[in-house]
Protein backbone atom coordinates (compact mmCIF):
# COMPACT_ATOMS: atom_id res chain seq x y z
CA UNK A 1 0.00 0.00 0.00
CA UNK A 2 1.38 3.42 -1.42
CA UNK A 3 2.24 5.90 1.48
CA UNK A 4 0.68 9.31 1.57
CA UNK A 5 1.83 12.29 -0.40
CA UNK A 6 4.16 14.43 2.04
CA UNK A 7 1.97 17.97 1.51
CA UNK A 8 3.97 21.01 1.30
CA UNK A 9 3.55 24.37 1.53
CA UNK A 10 4.75 27.57 0.04
CA UNK A 11 6.87 29.52 2.73
CA UNK A 12 7.36 33.09 0.89
CA UNK A 13 9.50 32.22 -1.89
CA UNK A 14 10.51 28.73 -0.23
CA UNK A 15 8.37 25.49 -1.25
CA UNK A 16 8.97 23.54 1.60
CA UNK A 17 7.14 19.95 3.37
CA UNK A 18 4.91 20.43 6.34
CA UNK A 19 7.00 17.79 8.52
CA UNK A 20 10.69 19.48 9.17
CA UNK A 21 13.44 17.70 10.47
CA UNK A 22 14.45 19.29 13.70
CA UNK A 23 18.67 18.80 14.87
CA UNK A 24 18.17 20.74 18.36
CA UNK A 25 19.60 16.61 19.64
CA UNK A 26 22.86 17.79 18.05
CA UNK A 27 23.21 20.49 20.80
CA UNK A 28 23.83 18.02 23.47
CA UNK A 29 25.07 14.52 24.60
CA UNK A 30 22.22 14.47 26.43
CA UNK A 31 19.65 13.40 23.31
CA UNK A 32 21.85 10.82 22.24
CA UNK A 33 24.58 10.88 20.04
CA UNK A 34 25.90 8.78 16.95
CA UNK A 35 28.81 8.75 14.79
CA UNK A 36 29.39 11.64 12.07
CA UNK A 37 28.43 9.35 9.31
CA UNK A 38 25.76 7.56 10.64
CA UNK A 39 23.96 10.94 11.25
CA UNK A 40 24.81 12.24 7.34
CA UNK A 41 23.69 8.85 6.34
CA UNK A 42 20.08 9.46 8.45
CA UNK A 43 19.97 12.82 6.66
CA UNK A 44 20.23 10.89 3.28
CA UNK A 45 17.16 8.55 4.06
CA UNK A 46 15.04 11.49 5.67
CA UNK A 47 15.44 13.24 1.87
CA UNK A 48 15.01 10.14 0.03
CA UNK A 49 11.69 9.93 1.90
CA UNK A 50 10.84 13.48 1.06
CA UNK A 51 11.60 15.62 4.77
CA UNK A 52 13.67 17.63 2.56
CA UNK A 53 13.46 20.60 4.90
CA UNK A 54 16.35 20.80 8.34
CA UNK A 55 15.48 23.39 10.62
CA UNK A 56 18.90 24.22 13.30
CA UNK A 57 20.27 27.25 14.95
CA UNK A 58 24.10 28.86 15.75
CA UNK A 59 24.32 27.10 19.14
CA UNK A 60 23.09 23.68 18.15
CA UNK A 61 26.34 22.09 18.72
CA UNK A 62 27.91 21.10 14.89
CA UNK A 63 24.34 20.88 13.52
CA UNK A 64 25.11 23.98 10.74
CA UNK A 65 28.37 22.38 9.90
CA UNK A 66 26.90 18.78 9.23
CA UNK A 67 23.98 19.91 7.53
CA UNK A 68 26.64 21.88 5.40
CA UNK A 69 28.71 19.01 4.70
CA UNK A 70 25.53 16.69 4.14
CA UNK A 71 23.97 18.60 1.56
CA UNK A 72 27.13 19.90 -0.30
CA UNK A 73 27.68 15.92 -1.14
CA UNK A 74 24.45 15.63 -2.62
CA UNK A 75 24.32 15.66 -6.59
CA UNK A 76 21.10 18.31 -6.45
CA UNK A 77 21.83 20.38 -3.11
CA UNK A 78 19.27 23.04 -3.97
CA UNK A 79 16.88 20.44 -3.38
CA UNK A 80 17.23 20.42 0.24
CA UNK A 81 16.10 23.38 2.39
CA UNK A 82 18.40 24.42 5.41
CA UNK A 83 16.64 26.91 7.97
CA UNK A 84 18.58 28.09 10.60
CA UNK A 85 18.86 31.06 13.37
CA UNK A 86 20.69 33.59 14.77
CA UNK A 87 19.84 33.87 18.29
CA UNK A 88 20.36 36.89 20.28
CA UNK A 89 20.96 36.27 23.81
CA UNK A 90 22.73 39.54 25.27
CA UNK A 91 22.86 43.17 24.11
CA UNK A 92 23.92 43.47 20.67
CA UNK A 93 24.45 46.44 18.54
CA UNK A 94 22.31 46.03 15.47
CA UNK A 95 24.51 47.65 13.00
CA UNK A 96 24.71 46.33 9.25
CA UNK A 97 28.62 45.05 9.99
CA UNK A 98 27.50 42.81 13.10
CA UNK A 99 24.53 41.22 11.62
CA UNK A 100 26.31 40.31 8.14
CA UNK A 101 28.63 39.05 10.09
CA UNK A 102 26.18 36.62 11.59
CA UNK A 103 24.70 35.58 8.50
CA UNK A 104 28.02 35.47 6.53
CA UNK A 105 28.98 32.93 9.41
CA UNK A 106 25.92 30.80 8.94
CA UNK A 107 26.90 30.84 5.45
CA UNK A 108 30.10 29.65 5.87
CA UNK A 109 29.21 27.14 8.59
CA UNK A 110 26.52 25.66 6.33
CA UNK A 111 28.70 25.94 3.41
CA UNK A 112 26.32 27.89 0.87
CA UNK A 113 26.26 31.61 -0.02
CA UNK A 114 23.10 31.98 1.30
CA UNK A 115 20.79 30.75 3.66
CA UNK A 116 17.40 29.69 3.07
CA UNK A 117 15.12 30.58 5.65
CA UNK A 118 17.26 32.74 8.53
CA UNK A 119 14.97 32.96 11.63
CA UNK A 120 16.23 35.41 14.13
CA UNK A 121 15.64 35.11 18.47
CA UNK A 122 16.38 38.44 20.21
CA UNK A 123 15.74 38.13 23.80
CA UNK A 124 15.49 41.31 25.39
CA UNK A 125 11.94 43.17 24.03
CA UNK A 126 12.82 46.19 25.94
CA UNK A 127 16.00 46.90 23.46
CA UNK A 128 13.88 47.90 20.12
CA UNK A 129 16.96 47.57 18.02
CA UNK A 130 15.54 43.87 17.09
CA UNK A 131 13.65 46.51 14.45
CA UNK A 132 17.18 47.47 13.54
CA UNK A 133 18.12 44.33 12.77
CA UNK A 134 15.45 42.99 10.79
CA UNK A 135 15.91 46.24 8.73
CA UNK A 136 19.66 44.57 7.79
CA UNK A 137 18.64 41.16 7.61
CA UNK A 138 15.66 42.27 4.69
CA UNK A 139 18.30 44.29 3.28
CA UNK A 140 20.82 40.69 2.50
CA UNK A 141 17.89 39.44 1.51
CA UNK A 142 17.10 41.94 -1.43
CA UNK A 143 21.63 41.48 -1.87
CA UNK A 144 20.68 37.15 -2.11
CA UNK A 145 23.22 36.58 0.99
CA UNK A 146 19.31 34.98 2.56
CA UNK A 147 15.76 33.57 0.41
CA UNK A 148 13.77 34.55 3.45
CA UNK A 149 13.51 35.59 6.82
CA UNK A 150 11.37 33.93 9.97
CA UNK A 151 11.57 34.82 13.69
CA UNK A 152 11.82 32.80 16.59
CA UNK A 153 9.74 32.69 19.58
CA UNK A 154 8.10 36.39 19.26
CA UNK A 155 5.18 37.28 20.72
CA UNK A 156 2.10 38.33 19.07
CA UNK A 157 2.54 41.82 20.29
CA UNK A 158 6.07 42.14 18.35
CA UNK A 159 5.24 39.83 15.78
CA UNK A 160 2.65 41.89 14.88
CA UNK A 161 4.96 45.53 15.08
CA UNK A 162 7.55 43.80 13.09
CA UNK A 163 5.73 42.90 10.51
CA UNK A 164 3.50 46.10 10.41
CA UNK A 165 7.05 47.68 10.46
CA UNK A 166 8.75 45.90 7.69
CA UNK A 167 6.05 45.29 5.33
CA UNK A 168 4.58 42.82 3.75
CA UNK A 169 5.97 39.53 2.63
CA UNK A 170 9.23 40.22 5.17
CA UNK A 171 8.50 37.60 7.16
CA UNK A 172 7.28 34.46 6.77
CA UNK A 173 7.56 32.60 9.63
CA UNK A 174 7.77 32.49 13.23
CA UNK A 175 8.68 29.35 15.01
CA UNK A 176 7.14 29.28 18.59
CA UNK A 177 5.31 26.15 20.65
CA UNK A 178 2.06 24.56 19.73
CA UNK A 179 0.34 21.53 20.54
CA UNK A 180 -2.58 20.08 22.25
CA UNK A 181 -1.13 21.23 25.68
CA UNK A 182 0.46 23.87 24.79
CA UNK A 183 -2.22 26.40 22.62
CA UNK A 184 -1.17 29.57 23.45
CA UNK A 185 -1.05 29.97 19.28
CA UNK A 186 -4.82 30.69 19.39
CA UNK A 187 -4.89 33.16 21.49
CA UNK A 188 -3.71 36.49 19.15
CA UNK A 189 -0.73 34.82 17.70
CA UNK A 190 -3.42 32.97 15.07
CA UNK A 191 -4.97 35.98 13.82
CA UNK A 192 -1.39 37.73 13.67
CA UNK A 193 -0.58 35.42 11.41
CA UNK A 194 -3.45 34.92 9.45
CA UNK A 195 -3.76 39.23 8.60
CA UNK A 196 0.02 39.46 7.83
CA UNK A 197 0.45 36.07 6.13
CA UNK A 198 3.00 34.40 8.03
CA UNK A 199 2.75 30.74 8.86
CA UNK A 200 4.06 29.57 12.30
CA UNK A 201 6.65 26.58 12.80
CA UNK A 202 5.88 24.61 15.18
CA UNK A 203 8.28 22.70 17.70
CA UNK A 204 6.83 20.59 21.18
CA UNK A 205 3.93 19.41 18.71
CA UNK A 206 4.49 15.81 20.27
CA UNK A 207 5.33 17.12 23.68
CA UNK A 208 9.13 15.58 23.63
CA UNK A 209 7.48 12.30 22.48
CA UNK A 210 4.92 12.03 25.17
CA UNK A 211 1.74 12.33 22.75
CA UNK A 212 2.63 8.77 21.44
CA UNK A 213 1.12 5.35 22.14
CA UNK A 214 4.14 4.18 23.82
CA UNK A 215 2.84 6.56 27.42
CA UNK A 216 -1.19 5.37 26.77
CA UNK A 217 -1.79 3.18 29.96
CA UNK A 218 1.38 3.90 31.36
CA UNK A 219 2.05 5.35 35.04
CA UNK A 220 3.42 8.84 35.36
CA UNK A 221 6.90 8.80 35.12
CA UNK A 222 9.82 9.63 37.38
CA UNK A 223 11.20 13.12 35.24
CA UNK A 224 14.53 11.78 36.45
CA UNK A 225 15.36 8.63 35.38
CA UNK A 226 18.26 8.21 33.08
CA UNK A 227 16.20 7.62 29.90
CA UNK A 228 14.58 10.73 29.99
CA UNK A 229 15.55 13.38 27.51
CA UNK A 230 15.46 17.41 28.57
CA UNK A 231 12.88 17.48 26.11
CA UNK A 232 10.59 14.91 28.23
CA UNK A 233 11.40 16.49 31.70
CA UNK A 234 10.35 19.77 30.36
CA UNK A 235 7.06 18.53 28.67
CA UNK A 236 6.17 16.21 31.52
CA UNK A 237 6.69 19.22 34.11
CA UNK A 238 4.19 21.55 31.87
CA UNK A 239 1.69 18.28 31.33
CA UNK A 240 2.00 17.73 35.40
CA UNK A 241 2.06 20.79 37.16
CA UNK A 242 0.43 23.71 34.68
CA UNK A 243 -1.86 21.56 32.36
CA UNK A 244 -4.11 19.33 34.30
CA UNK A 245 -2.38 16.30 35.31
CA UNK A 246 -0.89 12.96 34.43
CA UNK A 247 -4.57 11.19 34.88
CA UNK A 248 -6.13 14.24 32.34
CA UNK A 249 -2.88 13.19 30.07
CA UNK A 250 -4.19 9.67 29.87
CA UNK A 251 -7.90 10.96 29.18
CA UNK A 252 -6.60 12.64 26.43
CA UNK A 253 -4.30 9.52 25.44
CA UNK A 254 -7.40 7.81 25.31
CA UNK A 255 -9.14 9.65 22.86
CA UNK A 256 -6.16 10.28 20.48
CA UNK A 257 -6.08 6.05 20.48
CA UNK A 258 -9.82 5.77 19.55
CA UNK A 259 -9.15 8.92 16.57
CA UNK A 260 -6.54 6.92 15.28
CA UNK A 261 -8.54 3.87 15.31
CA UNK A 262 -11.46 5.54 13.55
CA UNK A 263 -8.61 6.57 10.70
CA UNK A 264 -7.37 3.01 9.96
CA UNK A 265 -5.18 2.24 13.32
CA UNK A 266 -3.33 5.56 12.94
CA UNK A 267 -0.68 6.41 15.81
CA UNK A 268 -1.25 8.87 18.53
CA UNK A 269 1.17 10.99 16.95
CA UNK A 270 -0.15 10.97 13.63
CA UNK A 271 -3.12 12.68 15.57
CA UNK A 272 -1.61 14.55 17.61
CA UNK A 273 0.37 16.15 14.08
CA UNK A 274 -3.05 16.79 12.20
CA UNK A 275 -4.44 18.41 14.95
CA UNK A 276 -1.21 20.86 14.37
CA UNK A 277 -1.36 20.83 10.84
CA UNK A 278 -5.25 21.57 10.48
CA UNK A 279 -4.75 24.97 11.83
CA UNK A 280 -4.55 27.38 8.46
CA UNK A 281 -1.46 29.53 10.19
CA UNK A 282 0.27 26.76 10.94
CA UNK A 283 2.87 26.03 7.70
CA UNK A 284 5.17 23.29 9.33
CA UNK A 285 5.48 20.82 12.23
CA UNK A 286 9.34 20.57 13.17
CA UNK A 287 9.73 17.05 14.64
CA UNK A 288 13.31 16.83 16.52
CA UNK A 289 15.27 13.80 14.28
CA UNK A 290 18.14 11.86 16.42
CA UNK A 291 19.70 11.25 13.63
CA UNK A 292 21.02 7.74 13.90
CA UNK A 293 19.45 7.62 18.12
CA UNK A 294 15.85 7.17 17.26
CA UNK A 295 13.54 8.68 14.15
CA UNK A 296 10.39 7.64 12.69
CA UNK A 297 9.82 8.88 9.11
CA UNK A 298 7.62 5.80 7.82
CA UNK A 299 4.82 6.44 10.85
CA UNK A 300 5.56 10.60 9.84
CA UNK A 301 4.15 9.73 6.48
CA UNK A 302 1.08 8.73 7.48
CA UNK A 303 0.15 12.52 9.51
CA UNK A 304 -0.82 13.08 5.31
CA UNK A 305 -3.63 11.88 2.94
CA UNK A 306 -6.47 13.33 5.49
CA UNK A 307 -7.87 15.59 8.12
CA UNK A 308 -10.03 15.23 11.48
CA UNK A 309 -13.64 15.48 11.40
CA UNK A 310 -15.71 17.36 13.49
CA UNK A 311 -16.64 14.64 15.75
CA UNK A 312 -12.72 13.76 16.12
CA UNK A 313 -12.14 17.55 16.97
CA UNK A 314 -15.25 17.76 19.20
CA UNK A 315 -13.51 14.57 21.21
CA UNK A 316 -10.37 16.61 21.49
CA UNK A 317 -11.97 19.66 22.63
CA UNK A 318 -13.98 18.00 25.65
CA UNK A 319 -10.53 16.49 26.96
CA UNK A 320 -9.17 19.86 26.55
CA UNK A 321 -11.97 21.84 28.26
CA UNK A 322 -11.54 19.50 31.68
CA UNK A 323 -7.43 20.82 31.70
CA UNK A 324 -5.48 24.31 32.12
CA UNK A 325 -4.30 24.46 28.62
CA UNK A 326 -6.42 27.64 27.57
CA UNK A 327 -5.07 29.54 30.84
CA UNK A 328 -1.18 29.00 29.93
CA UNK A 329 -1.32 32.25 28.14
CA UNK A 330 -1.90 33.74 31.66
CA UNK A 331 0.07 31.45 34.09
CA UNK A 332 3.64 31.22 31.49
CA UNK A 333 2.58 34.30 28.96
CA UNK A 334 2.55 34.26 25.56
CA UNK A 335 4.52 32.47 22.83
CA UNK A 336 8.39 32.55 23.78
CA UNK A 337 7.94 34.04 27.16
CA UNK A 338 9.14 30.51 28.49
CA UNK A 339 12.58 31.54 27.29
CA UNK A 340 12.60 35.12 28.76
Amino acid sequence: MALPAIEEINLGPLVVPRVWNGLWQLSSPSWGTAPVGKIRREMGRHVEQGYYAFDMADHYGSAEQLFGQFRQSLPSPEKVVGATKWCIFRPTVASRAVVEEAVRERNLRMKSDHVDLLQIHWQDYSDKSYLDAIAHLRDLRDEGVITAIGLVNFDAIRTDEICTEMGPGVIVSNQVAFSLIDTRPLDGMADVCLRHNVKLLTYGSLCGGFLGDKWLGQPEPDAYTETMTPSQRKYLDVILTAWGGWTLFQALLAVLRTIGDRHGGLSIANIATRWVLDHPFVGAVIIGARMGVSEHTADNHHVFGFHLSKEDNDLIEGVLERSNGRKLIQTIGDCGAEYR
